[in-house]
């Protein structure tokens, strides 16, 4: 069982976030520019610590209220805080375990929350064995996707705990708000790492099909590209030509005229090909 990151019931400030799950384990930049979420950032310095991150239901409430916010979120610590000269604030932030909340609180300021820890096992062997299985798929997505391998740097050397790796996973993973959500709020071990395979299944077999799919379009343009080429070699032979002499076999003459061309072999036999047609 992992070692508890709070305690229970204690009250911390919460910053409600637009589009993004924040999971544990991970460490991730955001822009804070609400005042409410300020406020929160600011009492996290001078009091409290942590900060629970909680995603809201609808992103564009500007004002959100505890019925607007999920009830699972993470609880947080902030590395850096940087006030910019537009007022907004940019923080790099950590998430340290999931929470659920028991209890919001207005002060007016900000939000407060009471909040429980939600503790994960990972010791079971079918974790484990589970674990390894999406460290190799993650491996293979990062392989066929360079995209996705610039966008997810993830270091698992040395990491074995089955917990540890679903979070960091399922941070990286290309689903909706959602669907991440449930992936934070799933309490069962093993049900996260099969879910969080399943994810990693299909973004494999959507590349997979997509790349199949970009490659049989290159090479239609490429076959394009060279039959458009070829055919303008074979009319600057018929423009230099010119006229041809009364009484001469017209085809003869390009034939002779292509083979003194010397052009490439695919090009000289696409051009006397075009000249039979």
């Amino acid at each position: 069982m992992n070692k508890p990151e709070i305690d229970n019931h204690k009250e911390y400030p919460v910053l409600p976030l637009r589009d993004i799950v924040v999971f544990p384990s991970s460490a991730i930049p955001l822009f804070v520019g609400r005042e409410k979420s300020i406020n929160a950032l600011e009492s996290v310095a001078t009091k409290y610590k942590k900060i629970i991150l909680v995603a809201q239901k609808n992103a564009e409430h500007d004002d959100p209220q505890s019925k607007d916010l999920y009830s699972y979120g993470t609880l947080g610590e902030i590395l850096q805080l940087l006030k910019l000269p537009d007022g907004t604030v940019k923080i790099l932030v950590e998430g340290k375990s999931i929470v659920k909340i028991t209890e919001f609180k207005d002060n007016k300021e900000f939000l407060l929350a009471s909040c429980e820890e939600v503790i994960l096992d990972s010791k079971k062997p079918e974790a484990i064995s589970l674990s390894k299985a999406i460290i190799s798929k993650y491996d293979k997505l990062s392989k066929i996707s360079k995209k996705f391998s610039e966008e997810s740097n993830i270091n698992f050397k040395n990491e074995t705990d089955p917990v540890v790796i679903a979070n960091k996973v399922a941070s990286n993973l290309s689903i909706d708000l959602f669907e991440k959500q449930k992936l934070l709020e799933m309490t069962d071990t093993q049900k996260k790492l099969e879910s969080i395979l399943g994810y990693l299944d299909n973004e494999i077999d959507v590349l997979s099909v997509e790349k199949k799919i970009r490659g049989r379009v290159k090479n239609q343009m490429e076959k394009t590209q060279r039959e458009y080429y070829l055919n303008e070699q074979l009319k600057a032979i018929q423009k230099e030509l010119g006229e041809i002499e009364e009484g001469k076999d017209e085809t003869k003459v390009l034939e002779d005229a292509i083979k003194k061309a010397k052009m490439s072999k695919e090009a000289e036999e696409k051009c006397l090909s075009e000249l039979k047609n």
